[in-house]
């Protein structure tokens, strides 16, 4: 992945170094989770390096555009274009012990906002998704916990920051709904300088520190990014509460 452009105002790797890796009060990843060498975390260091505090993820708004596609899946990107994300999740409980077999749901917007299975999508209000069903998904966690999606980075629509909705269901008679949240630097840069998030005519109008959900969630919600070869990867621990 090589996104360039000669408009952008930070570089990629100028934007990433503006990221702090930090959990800001989450839970860490225990070592012995990246153990198995078939499992999708198999040599990564910890998802939040030294973080050893386990807080409650804070809870948002659903967000009008959830709807379950029946699809459990780790590929949800069904060919739309955007630069490449891998988001890899661990769900822990207040005690910052693994949930195995939790149901996870994420949705998002892609590259130019748009949702998938809704009318009056787009900057005119005139693009209907109706029927499809790219950028959603279901997995449930492994023993340690663990999901990880591969995706694109989001866009934006009017309203709204950059964000990833998701529904975490301990079992079935719980769920903790959410959304996670992205530095604006990075998205700045691919929003000016990279095909297709530059190709509208419209430019955003709210950024984190403008977003009342945003706000309301804090650092608890905001995904640490780093980048591989072949794309970023969004790290974020999810702290489910008791009677979540």
């Amino acid at each position: 992945m090589d996104p360039k452009s000669s408009n952008a105002r930070l570089t990629r790797r100028q934007a990433l170094g503006l990221i702090a890796v930090t959990a800001g009060g989450g839970a860490f990843l225990p070592a012995e989770a990246l153990a198995a060498s078939d499992s999708p975390f198999a040599g990564t260091s910890l998802l939040m390096p030294g973080a050893g505090l386990c807080a409650i993820t804070p809870e948002t708004t659903e967000g009008p555009f959830y709807f379950d596609p029946e699809l459990e899946r780790q590929d949800i990107a069904e060919g739309r274009e955007g630069v490449e994300l891998t988001l890899r999740l661990q769900v822990v409980d207040e005690s910052c012990l693994p949930l195995p077999n939790a149901r996870v749901d994420i949705w998002h917007c892609d590259a130019k906002g748009h949702y998938s299975g809704y009318p009056g999508q787009g900057d005119g209000r005139d693009i209907d998704t109706t029927g499809e069903k790219f950028l959603r998904g279901v997995q449930h966690t492994d023993g340690q916990g663990l999901v990880s999606f591969k995706t694109i980075y989001p866009g934006w629509y009017r309203g709204r920051t950059t964000h990833i909705h998701l529904k975490v269901f301990p079992d079935e008679n719980s769920v903790m709904t959410g959304q996670i949240f992205f530095p604006d630097d990075l998205s700045e840069h691919l929003f000016t300088g990279v095909a297709p998030y530059n190709d509208r005519s419209e430019k955003r109008d709210v950024w984190n520190r403008q977003d009342g959900i945003a706000l309301q969630a804090g650092p608890l919600s905001q995904a640490a990014l780093r980048e591989t070869q072949s794309a970023y990867e969004a790290l974020m621990i999810i702290a489910v509460g008791a009677g979540a």
